[in-house]
């Protein structure tokens, strides 16, 4: 894993977005993402939407089961969803960030445990389900229609924090 940038705390606003969420096993949650995001890429276009960065967000964690997971895109402003694809917004606040090439899980692992060493509270709260966050997301800074090895992507880890 090469570190390109943090771990830091970002303060970051209220950022439209329009996404495709759904509840999938670890095991193979990222060949479903790359699907998700050729599919909303198709979406945005056809419709002549412009956008910025494509983020996959973590809403509810289990590694052992079932992901709740979202594929989205900022978009400048709000946009009209249609059922599958739906308009949301990626909440402002104070995020636990770090920016990454290779090895998610360990970038996952170093934030983490640099936020617990430094007393920062995580937007988190166990449930049934899983861990379920108020707002975990890697976007992607590199987009993936120009790069094809995912091992060069530049990644943005950003994990909200509790106020």
């Amino acid at each position: 894993m090469e570190v390109v940038d943090g771990p830091s705390i970002v303060a970051k606003p209220d950022r439209s977005c329009v996404g495709i969420r759904l509840v999938t096993p670890f095991r193979g949650m990222f060949a479903v993402r790359d699907r998700l995001m050729a599919e909303l890429y198709s979406w945005a276009d056809d419709r002549a939407i412009a956008y910025g960065h494509t983020f996959f967000r973590l809403h509810v964690v289990d590694m052992d089961g079932p992901m709740d997971v979202e594929v989205g895109v900022v978009t400048e402003r709000p946009v009209q969803g249609d059922g599958r694809v739906r308009a949301g917004v990626l909440p402002a606040g104070r995020y636990a960030t770090l920016t990454y090439i290779n090895h998610g899980r360990r970038a996952n692992g170093l934030l983490r445990d640099w936020a617990h060493e430094h007393g920062l509270t995580l937007d988190r709260a166990a449930s049934p389900e899983g861990e379920r966050f108020g707002c975990r997301y890697e976007a992607y800074l590199t987009d993936p229609r120009s790069e094809p090895m995912k091992t060069r992507w530049q990644i943005e880890l950003a994990i909200r924090l509790a106020d």
